[in-house]
């Protein structure tokens, strides 16, 4: 059954609530929430589902109270961390400095450094280095504390889950071209915009096996083994970066020569780096990176932000820290592993999250994505979050009668998650997260005066 009738289905269902629950008003045509979700074909999934007013009043809910794995619904609240931290206008600099016989590329933390920018900060250190030759190229990550995985477990090629440190390029990814005919030209580039240079860093080469393999070799340098059956006769994917600061300094490497000014190989600078700026680039303002990490959901972004907000060591403590501050908010408890909510570890209830996000419409709304389920009655503007057997929504409505809402959305099948960790796209899931969309739609038409469309005839 496409979505469209699914969630038809849902709505058609008599509006008798399950025992205990309060009856909706008469006006409404949609089921109450328990209702829908048996309805869903969701398996042993729970549901929580809290809606709040302006006034912090409870207007509906269904299993609220109960900790859930917030999924990507998290980056709602380390944007709103960031910007109270940070300040909506803070931006990240890179630098490139002159530090007596070496040249120095500093990064500072800016999870939107690509190769275009990249190639204007080399060009400028060109120019500003004149006749001068430097004896060795370093590259210093120390701004952000490295993180090698996000969620450890995860199968090696996903692009979701690089290393993090303190420079980043190209959200630490590289993409993995190939051509096959009677072999496979396999191919790995920086791609930018303008700008696609070689990744002559990073080597890959069909495999033996089945599946992905990731290795390093002499100094750090990384291999690929790629399985022949994950390639067509052409294509193109991208792949992690494990050594950002290695990565980003061979591209750099590449881009200086093109350029015109020669340096040697690679290193890593263990200490902050001193000495005169030949070229600096900073960063879009946070506010215009949050929009973009809320949009594409880019769990890198999230996870440098957060870290950069709390100044903490390392990433547990920096989830620490916005755990805190979000009990300081009067929120309520929560559990975090991570910014982005790509560690399954997570937890926070849907009326914690949404009492959270009701007083920061203002700040949040504008950076949020519209009408993510479709057409419901309602001006959604709201935040998804998916993960094997896990999907959520989170973030605001407005009524016809202009009443504004903050809502929270969790849906998850804790066991088929847990089987299924780590796992492209494992059995069933395509179906079950297309359902669990239907059943938020249908939940946020249950706020709406009425439904926006009428039943379907046959339900």
């Amino acid at each position: 059954m496409k979505r469209r009738l699914f969630m038809g289905a849902l709505l058609a269902l008599g509006a008798t609530g399950a025992r205990g629950e309060t009856p909706r008003p008469a006006r409404r045509r949609v089921p109450p929430p328990g209702v829908l979700l048996a309805r869903a074909r969701l398996g042993e999934a729970r549901l929580g589902w809290a809606v709040v007013d302006g006034a912090d009043a409870l207007i509906e809910e269904h299993g609220a109270g109960d900790p859930m794995p917030p999924a990507s619904t998290l980056k709602t609240v380390t944007a709103l961390y960031a910007l109270d931290r940070l300040g909506g206008a803070h931006r990240f600099v890179t630098r490139v400095l002159r530090s007596d016989d070496t040249l120095v590329l500093a990064g500072g933390g800016d999870p939107l450094l690509d190769s275009d920018r990249l190639a204007r900060l080399a060009d400028e250190a060109a120019r500003a280095a004149g006749d001068w030759r430097p004896a060795r190229l370093a590259v210093w990550g120390g701004a952000l504390p490295r993180v090698d995985q996000v969620a450890p477990g995860q199968a090696a090629q996903l692009a979701y889950n690089p290393t993090l440190s303190g420079i980043m390029l190209n959200h630490n990814r590289v993409r993995l071209g190939w051509r096959c005919d009677s072999t496979c030209d396999l191919t790995l580039t920086a791609a930018g915009t303008r700008h696609t240079p070689r990744a002559f860093g990073i080597s890959a080469a069909l495999g033996p096996g089945a599946g992905w393999s990731h290795g390093t070799g002499p100094g750090g340098a990384e291999h690929w083994g790629v399985p022949r059956r994950a390639l067509g006769r052409s294509g193109e994917r991208w792949l992690p970066v494990r050594a950002p600061e290695l990565y980003a300094g061979d591209v750099f490497q590449t881009l200086c020569r093109a350029a015109g000014l020669p340096i040697p190989a690679v290193e890593i600078a263990m200490a902050e780096p001193t000495g005169a700026v030949l070229a600096e680039s900073a960063s879009l303002p946070l506010r215009d990176i949050l929009r973009g990490m809320l949009k594409h959901s880019t769990n890198l972004t999230a996870e440098a932000v957060g870290l950069a907000a709390s100044g903490a060591d390392d990433l547990p403590a920096s989830a620490a820290m916005m755990r805190d501050w979000v009990a300081a908010q009067g929120g309520g408890g929560a559990v975090f592993a991570d910014h982005s909510g790509l560690n399954a570890g997570s937890r926070i209830a849907p009326l914690v999250l949404a009492r959270l996000l009701a007083p920061a419409a203002p700040r949040l709304r504008p950076l949020l994505n519209a009408d993510p389920v479709g057409p419901v009655g309602l001006e959604v503007d709201a935040k998804t979050g998916t993960l094997n057997f896990v999907s959520n929504l989170a973030g605001y409505a407005t009524r016809p009668d202009g009443t504004g809402l903050s809502f929270a959305c969790m849906i998850g099948d804790e066991a088929r998650r847990q089987a299924s960790a780590g796992t492209e796209l494992p059995d069933g899931v395509i179906g079950w997260t297309d359902r669990a969309r239907s059943l938020q739609a249908a939940l946020l038409m249950g706020l709406a005066d009425e439904p926006p469309r009428p039943l379907p005839p046959e339900i």
